[in-house]
């Protein structure tokens, strides 16, 4: 990135502080759900259930239809909209629309940063997470869920120096030098942490492209797990999808149609201390593998690298940590270079 870019960047955040003292005015804000099937299960025995304490039991027919495999989407609409399409929030593995919201420190987050900038806002919690739902295992969801340890993230999403760098003791932690991670608000990260399935991707497809279907085109910004999430939905919809932006993504989607994202600007971001971490170059490889083949069949894709454009100590929670309204900046100085604002 060029000093000129990363000084404009410094600007965009002399002006953001001024702006987060403002307060958020919305012509609307609501909240649907999208997606989901239904499906039938029988054979299961029926059972007396006590609700609350000293009530009378009531009787439950696990036996039925049930809904399942729907998403949930909460939408802010700015009243001096600026953004030329709504952008939608995705969130990653484990994790809910709290990712986008604010900070583990209380800082402000994503969501309100590009309200103030005039985006409307759809920010989701994807199929069985939050407010989504999930569905019974294993008579719908055919993996059990997993959870994560609170050392997990510590030591998986590079916040702390490797295996072994957590302590249930915060003095004794090992954090990697620099890094921009909120460690100080580290049990509220993980108090945000949810159950996921590894087998609930094509629902989860499915919900996605139910939302774009629904709000129209627009811009998709996702972060990790949502990597191959956001690619395979704009393979589906080219026509609705106006720009991809991929914090860290962890999937990609399909190389042999790499052709259908050819007219869809991309923006790559990859956080700091990459070398360092066991399975993060090979994920970035695959990510730039993919970015190459996009290019290839005629695509646009700029893949920032934060080290090398002066933004340094990234973890892979790049919307919660301290630099977080920097990165911010740079996404929307993108937005405004690709003609994506009014």
């Amino acid at each position: 990135m060029s000093r000129i870019a990363i000084a404009s960047i410094a600007t965009l955040l002399i002006v953001g502080h001024a702006r987060a003292a403002e307060p958020i005015t919305l012509r609307d804000m609501g909240s649907f759900h999208v997606g989901g099937r239904l499906v039938e299960i029988s054979g299961k025995p029926v059972k007396e259930v006590v609700f609350a304490p000293g009530g009378v039991p009531a009787k439950v027919d696990p036996n039925g239809t049930y809904q399942v495999e729907q998403m949930y989407v909460q939408y802010f609409l700015p009243a001096n909209e600026q953004g030329a399409y709504p952008l939608l929030m995705w969130h990653g593995g484990g994790l809910t629309g709290v990712t986008y919201e604010t900070t583990p420190d209380g800082r402000e987050g994503w969501l309100n940063y590009f309200l103030r900038r005039g985006w409307a806002v759809y920010n989701s919690d994807a199929v069985e997470r939050g407010r989504a739902g999930w569905a019974q295992y294993p008579d719908v969801f055919k993996s059990e869920p997993v959870f994560l340890t609170t050392a997990n993230p510590f030591e998986r999403f590079r916040i702390g120096d490797g295996p072994n760098s957590y302590d249930p003791d915060p003095a004794k932690r090992k954090v990697l030098p620099g890094n921009q991670f909120p460690v100080e608000g580290y049990e509220n990260f993980v108090k945000q942490n949810v159950p996921r399935w590894t087998t609930t991707d094509d629902a989860t497809i499915a919900a996605y492209i139910a939302e774009i279907d629904r709000v129209g085109p627009s811009v998709i910004l996702f972060h990790s797990q949502a990597g191959s999430f956001g690619f395979k939905v704009a393979q589906a919809r080219p026509d609705k999808v106006k720009a991809l932006i991929a914090i860290e993504p962890a999937g990609i989607g399909d190389p042999a149609r790499a052709d259908a994202l050819k007219n869809i600007p991309t923006l790559i971001i990859y956080g700091d201390y990459i070398e360092r971490d066991s399975r993060w170059p090979k994920i970035r490889a695959n990510g730039i593998a993919f970015a190459d083949a996009i290019k290839a069949a005629g695509g646009s894709v700029d893949i920032v690298d934060l080290p090398q454009a002066g933004i340094k100590g990234n973890s892979h929670m790049v919307m919660m940590d301290k630099n977080n309204l920097e990165v911010a900046a740079l996404i929307q100085k993108w937005l405004e270079g690709k003609g994506l604002t009014k």
